[in-house]
């Protein structure tokens, strides 16, 4: 009788190739964050060239007010009170020349305070900014600018506003969650909530403003 013929071998399949899809994942998304992370790693940033205040307290905009009488820089006020309360406080309190104050009504939220100024800023040449807004806010606030502002080079230095008994922290997943949107703004130029709200996406609505 003749001999059984041999069976097949099945030859394994090596693991590697299943690595690089992995991998490539991995380094996108470092690279990804150190492109996001630049402005912290940049070269120490000039003086403070302007100041930036997020509406949500006029106690915020008398504290910028103060800085600018006292520093000489120009503010920008994006989401703050009424005009007519806004130019009294910094050019009749205050005595601030009216070339000095912007009053920006663009934002929403903590996201597009930021979003809807980023670009003038770099356009200006801005590399360095005093951020001043209350301080139950300022870690959410500075998450959020360092993303985005970061991302177009500018630095940004907080100037917290002491809230004293109205303050309501703010939870880990407001913060972090607000970082999400940011950094996803700065890669896509989409706000996830204003996307998922035309989109209905359940469990995701319009950002509350603050």
């Amino acid at each position: 009788m003749g001999r059984e013929p041999q069976r097949p071998r099945r030859h394994r399949r090596s693991s590697r190739p299943l690595l690089r899809p992995r991998v490539g994942v991995v380094l996108l998304l470092a690279g990804g964050l150190i492109w996001l992370s630049r402005g912290w790693w940049r070269p120490a940033p000039p003086p403070p060239q302007m100041i930036l205040v997020l509406g949500g307290d006029v106690a915020r905009e008398q504290r910028a007010a103060a800085l600018a009488a006292r520093q000489g820089l120009p503010v920008v006020v994006s989401g703050g009170s009424n005009p007519e309360y806004a130019r009294w406080l910094f050019e009749q309190r205050q005595g601030l020349p009216p070339s000095q104050v912007q009053l920006d009504y663009r934002a929403r939220d903590t996201l597009s305070n930021f979003t809807s100024l980023v670009d003038d800023l770099r356009r200006a040449r801005i590399r360095h900014a005093l951020l001043v807004t209350s301080s139950d806010h300022m870690d959410r606030a500075l998450l959020v600018g360092r993303i985005v502002a970061g991302s177009r080079g500018i630095h940004l230095t907080p100037e917290s506003v002491d809230c004293a008994d109205r303050c309501q922290p703010e939870g880990r997943r407001k913060i972090w969650g607000d970082g999400l949107r940011a950094a996803l703004w700065v890669l896509s130029g989409r706000d996830l909530k204003s996307w998922a709200a035309t989109q209905r996406v359940p469990g995701l609505g319009p950002a509350a403003a603050r």
